[in-house]
Parts: C-alpha cells; structure tokens; sequence
C-alpha cells in the first residue's frame, strides 16, 4: 500500500515546524545565557558545589568547588547550546527547501544534541551524580524533563516523516 504524498506532506511540515520551535527554543536559552550570564551561572556553580543538597558524606566527594571548573561547564553548555540551535536552525531550513533526507539528518543531529544536554547532562549527571534532585533552590529537573520529551516526540516525528519502503510479502 503506497502512502499518500499529503500526509507525507503534513508529516514534513509538522516536522519543520517543531524542529523550529525546539531551534527558537534553544537559541533563547543561548542569548539568554550569554546576556544574562550571571543568573545561570549561579545555578551551575551550586549544582556542581552540591551546596544545597543534603550534604551526605557519602555523596560529597562529587561535589567540584572550583569556580573555574564551575564556570568552564557553563561555557561549554552555552557552547552546545549554541550550535544545537544552529544544526536545528539549519535543518529548519532544510525542511522549508524541501530537502527531506538531509533536513531529517540535520534535524536528528541537533535534536539528540538537544536529548543529550537535557537528558544525559542534566537529568543524569546534574539530578543523580551532583543529587540536584535534593536541592529545594537549584533544581532544574522538571524543565530538563519538558525539554527532553518534547525534543523526543518532535525525533519521532522527523522520522516518521522519512519515506516508506515497501517489502513484498513473503
């Protein structure tokens, strides 16, 4: 059974449009971090100070207390942000050419970079190796989940768009 070309269509532009809003997404988060380094700075350096967890002693040799360390994380997750935004951008624009193969590459790539910082950055070693979860002040958890599921569903959507080949019956 073939597939129609309009909902091939609707897939694509559904898959344009949201690969744009998480692109718009995280080009915001970036200028803000670099307008306004100072707020986001603060919430890194506590995170990985683990100064408003509990203080288990058994969790606080994980803790990094140099502000240079500190900050230089915070460079690199305005960095990766930054180009996560330009890939997402870019494959954006892949969708509105129409160029579907390599706008679903391009949309991947920056998508999981997005799932990757989100995902494996804050909710895995921000929530559990630095226990962000115990902070009541600096936990960033429920908007890190937000951020990782919606760029999950717009994946798939990116995918399900991909064109279908059809296997004869066996």
């Amino acid at each position: 059974m073939a597939t129609s070309t309009t909902s091939r269509g609707g897939l694509s532009l559904a898959a344009m449009l949201l690969t744009a809003t998480i692109a718009l997404y995280m080009a915001l988060v970036a200028f803000g971090n670099i307008t306004d380094f100072g707020t986001n700075q603060q919430f890194v350096r506590h995170v990985l100070a683990m100064d408003t967890t509990f203080k288990d002693e058994d969790l606080m040799w994980r803790a990094i207390t140099s502000t240079g360390l500190q900050d230089t994380a915070y460079v690199l997750i305005i960095v990766w942000e930054t180009v996560a935004a330009l890939v997402l951008s870019y494959g954006s624009w892949l969708w509105a050419r129409r160029d579907r193969a390599r706008a679903r590459q391009f949309s991947s790539y920056g998508l999981l970079m997005v799932m990757l910082l989100f995902g494996a950055g804050f909710i895995a070693i921000g929530g559990e190796w630095f226990s962000m979860w115990q902070s009541k002040s600096w936990n960033g958890l429920d908007a890190a989940t937000r951020i990782f599921l919606f760029s999950g569903v717009v994946l798939i959507v990116n995918q399900l768009s991909a064109p279908r080949t059809e296997t004869p019956a066996t």
